[in-house]
């Protein structure tokens, strides 16, 4: 989640709140890329227990505990007789992730410049992840306010405009087991936590063409998202802007949604799909 604070040179600057210190490293996160580059060196044949302890230096329990962790998230698999470890299956879409984030990250460029320039906010990309927003191009705003939210992680759909953008072209069942997964999370006092009202917000997001997150997950920011098609006229991730929250009439709120909504059907052009007005109309 991002954080707004204040720098000496009066610069205000948004940055993602973590709990994790970059200085340090994670034995164990290290030991599992370790693991999973040991794999990788065998893709076809695969590695016995044997193998990868003896290539982490470890005690074969501690490799067995880390293999068996990657297995059960699909990053490794095991075959039999031994079991020998192979890559596994959700590396495939992680790749497929990560390969059509940076094409449409490199598509998005101009079309982020034109809404920043036009709203003065800082403009965003982010990819439709199962539901999930994940930020993967970003062109700040001009003035002395910048947006720090690093990109390539999953947000939370529910307490941001991007998210809402794509939960709303969601079927409800869908939003509903989202919400089951990842639960509401309160970040501040305007954070919609019951699924009845998100609901209620995706109705609106569905008439009007654009979401806003009113400080819900950061105060004192507010976002404003629209949606992005593709081709087969699913949601592909979506567009927003980034902004210090401000007594903002209702009338510049829906001038910077239409904006936005815009931009986005310019973005779906790019990729074949249609304009939000065609999808809603048919």
């Amino acid at each position: 989640m991002a954080e707004l604070t204040q720098t000496d040179d009066d610069t205000a600057v948004v940055t993602q709140a973590s709990s994790r210190d970059d200085r340090y490293t994670v034995r164990s996160v290290q030991r599992a890329l370790e693991l999973l580059e040991i794999v990788a060196s065998e893709p076809q044949n695969g590695h016995s227990l044997t193998e990868i302890a003896r290539t982490l230096g470890v005690s074969k329990s501690t490799a067995l505990a880390t293999a068996r962790t990657l297995t059960a998230h699909g990053i490794l698999r095991s075959i039999e007789p031994g079991p020998r470890y192979k890559l596994g299956t959700a590396l495939l879409r992680y790749g497929e992730l990560a390969s059509e984030a940076n094409a449409l990250g490199e598509l998005s460029l101009p079309i982020l410049r034109s809404v920043s320039a036009k709203t003065g906010m800082t403009a965003r990309l982010a990819v439709n992840d199962d539901g999930h927003p994940v930020g993967v191009e970003r062109i700040d705003g001009q003035g002395n306010v910048r947006f720090h939210a690093p990109l390539g992680h999953r947000e939370p759909p529910h307490a941001t405009a991007a998210g809402k953008s794509i939960l709303a072209m969601l079927p409800r069942d869908r939003v509903e087991q989202i919400c089951k997964e990842t639960g509401l999370t309160r970040f501040t006092e305007h954070t919609i936590t019951e699924k009845d009202t998100l609901q209620t917000e995706l109705d609106t997001v569905r008439r009007r063409g654009y979401s806003v997150d009113d400080e819900e997950e950061v105060m004192g920011v507010f976002c404003v998202g629209a949606p992005v098609f593709d081709h087969n006229g699913n949601c592909a991730g979506a567009i927003s802007v980034t902004g210090i929250k401000h007594d903002l009439p209702s009338w510049k709120v829906a001038e910077i949604g239409q904006v936005v909504r815009t931009h986005a059907d310019e973005m779906s052009g790019l990729l074949g799909g249609p304009a939000f007005a065609e999808l809603t109309a048919s």
